[in-house]
């Protein structure tokens, strides 16, 4: 599994329900497969995919 480090990163994660940029400052070891919650409106997402720039997840739950 391949970790990345996001504090030395620019790395994006959009939420796919509300538009807003994710805050994944919780998340330093950010990796495919964890799970993260979009801090705007509280879905639950599972990191697909980390490129260079963007990272992309799915929804895995509603959120709050």
């Amino acid at each position: 599994m391949i970790q990345q480090n996001i504090k030395d990163e620019n790395s994006l994660l959009v939420c796919p329900e509300c538009k807003n940029a994710v805050d994944l400052s919780r998340y330093p070891n950010l990796a495919p497969g964890m799970v993260v919650e979009c801090n705007h409106c509280g879905m639950t997402l599972l990191v697909k995919e980390i490129m260079s720039k963007e990272i992309k997840a799915d929804i895995v739950d509603e959120g709050k």
